[in-house]
C-alpha cells in the first residue's frame, strides 16, 4: 500500500498537471488526494470517455495527463481510445481500477464479467498495462516505464489498480458553487435557416485569429474546413463522435492564454452532452463554442436528429455558459469571432443540410494533424 501524495508528487516532478476522472471506491483515496492537491489540476468528468478526451486536449496543448476510472468505466471509453487516442497517437496514462478481479475479494454481481475481461480488454485495444504500484519503491520504476512506452510509441498505457493499493485520504475540500448566470435570447425560428455549413465554416476561418485553435467535430466539419484552407491550426476530428468539445476544454485549461474555438454538430452535441456541464462548470474564459445545428446526421443519409425540438443554448446557459447567443447571419458570426473572447461562449447557428461537391477527404494523417497542432501550440 503507498500513499497517493508519493505516486502524484513523483508523477507530477515527470510531467504530469492535469487529472480527469470519474470516481471509484478502490480510487478513493487516491481521487481524493487530487482533488486536494492546490499545483495538480483536476476536471472531474461525466464519464469516462469524457476524461479521456479532456486528458487528450491536455496532451495535445503539452501537458503530460492522467484518466482514472472504474474498470466498468472501460465501456464508456473504448470509442475514444481506439478511434481517437490510437488513430491520432496521443499518449495519456490510464489508472483503472479492477472491481470484479477474478481472484480478488467478493465484489457486486454487475463487475463480474468486466472484472474478468479487464486485462483482455486493454491488450484487445492495444493498450499496454501494468499493475499500479503498491510499494513506494515500485512508483518510480513503473512510471518510468510507461513513459517510455508512450513515447516511443505515442499511445497509451494503462495502470491496473487493486482494492487496497492506496492509503485512505479523507476529502477536504467541496466544488465552489458555480451558479449559471448568462442572459439567454429566444431560439431562432427553423424558417431563419439561411446559409451552409461550409458558408459558415468559411466565416469562421477567415475571421479567426492567426493563433486560435480550431477543433472540428466528426463528419463533414472537419473536411469541409480542410477543403477551403488546411492550416496548421486546426484538427480534423475523425471517429470518437462527440468528444470535441471536451478535447477543446482540455486544451483551453492547459493554454489559458491561447483562444480555442470548438466547431461542434447537433448529433455529436447530442451523443456526449454531458460535457456541456463539466465546461460549464470550469468556464474556461478562451473557450468558444460553436454549433453548427443542421438538424440531422448528414454523413450517414440525413437522417433527423431531435435538435428540432430541443434549445441548445437554453442547456448551456443552465450548465454554466456565461455568454449564450443564438444568430441567424454570417455577419452576426464574423462578428462574434473577430471580437476578444473574455468569457465562456456558446454560439448556435441553424444551417441548412448539404454538401459541397466533390468534398475531398484530408490528404494529412490523424497523426500528423495531432502533431503539427501540437507544434503550432508550443510555438505560441
Amino acid at each position: 500500500m503507498i500513499k497517493a501524495e508519493d505516486f502524484v508528487q513523483i508523477a507530477k516532478e515527470k510531467g504530469f498537471g492535469l487529472y480527469a476522472g470519474v470516481p471509484c471506491s478502490f480510487l478513493k483515496p487516491f481521487i481524493n488526494y487530487v482533488i486536494d492537491s492546490p499545483d495538480i489540476q483536476y476536471v472531474g468528468a461525466a464519464n469516462e470517455g469524457e476524461a479521456v478526451a479532456i486528458a487528450a486536449g491536455a496532451e495535445l496543448a503539452g501537458m503530460r495527463s492522467v484518466a482514472m476510472f472504474q474498470n466498468s468505466g472501460l465501456g464508456n471509453a473504448v470509442n475514444p481510445l481506439t478511434s481517437l487516442h490510437q488513430i491520432f497517437n496521443i499518449p495519456i496514462l490510464l489508472i483503472v481500477t479492477w472491481r470484479g478481479e477474478p481472484e480478488g475479494a467478493v465484489d457486486e454481481p454487475q463487475h463480474k464479467l468486466m472484472g474478468a475481461i479487464t486485462p483482455q480488454l486493454l491488450e484487445l485495444m492495444q493498450i499496454p498495462w501494468a499493475y499500479f504500484p503498491t510499494e513506494t519503491d515500485q512508483i518510480e520504476p513503473t512510471l518510468d516505464q510507461a513513459l517510455e512506452f508512450m513515447a516511443e510509441h505515442q499511445k497509451p498505457y494503462a495502470l491496473v489498480m487493486k482494492k487496497g493499493s492506496v492509503e485512505s485520504v479523507s476529502l477536504n475540500s467541496r466544488l465552489a458553487l458555480k451558479p449559471p448566470s448568462a442572459s439567454l435570447e429566444p431560439a431562432p425560428a427553423l424558417t431563419d435557416i439561411k446559409y451552409s455549413r461550409q458558408e459558415l465554416l468559411h466565416v469562421i476561418q477567415a475571421a479567426s485569429q492567426p493563433a486560435d485553435i480550431l477543433l472540428a467535430t466528426t463528419g463533414y466539419s472537419g473536411r469541409e474546413l480542410y477543403a477551403l484552407e488546411d492550416r496548421n491550426n486546426q484538427f480534423y476530428m475523425v471517429g470518437s463522435m462527440g468528444c470535441i468539445s471536451s478535447i477543446g476544454l482540455g486544451i483551453a485549461l492547459v493554454r489559458p492564454t491561447q483562444r480555442v474555438i470548438v466547431i461542434d454538430g447537433d448529433g455529436a452535441m447530442l451523443m456526449r452532452m454531458s460535457a456541456l456541464a463539466i465546461i460549464g462548470y470550469e468556464r474556461p474564459p478562451n473557450l468558444l463554442h460553436i454549433l453548427l445545428d443542421n438538424q440531422c446526421h448528414e454523413s450517414t443519409g440525413g437522417q433527423s436528429t431531435v435538435s428540432h425540438s430541443i434549445d441548445f443554448g437554453a442547456i448551456a446557459a443552465a450548465c454554466g455558459y456565461e455568454k449564450v447567443l443564438h444568430v441567424k447571419t454570417a455577419q452576426e458570426v464574423q462578428t462574434v469571432i473577430e471580437s476578444t473572447t473574455e468569457h465562456l461562449t456558446f454560439l448556435q447557428v441553424k444551417t441548412k443540410p448539404g454538401i459541397p461537391d466533390k468534398l475531398p477527404r484530408p490528404k494529412i494523417t490523424p497523426p500528423e494533424v495531432a502533431q503539427r497542432l501540437r507544434q503550432f501550440i508550443q510555438q505560441l
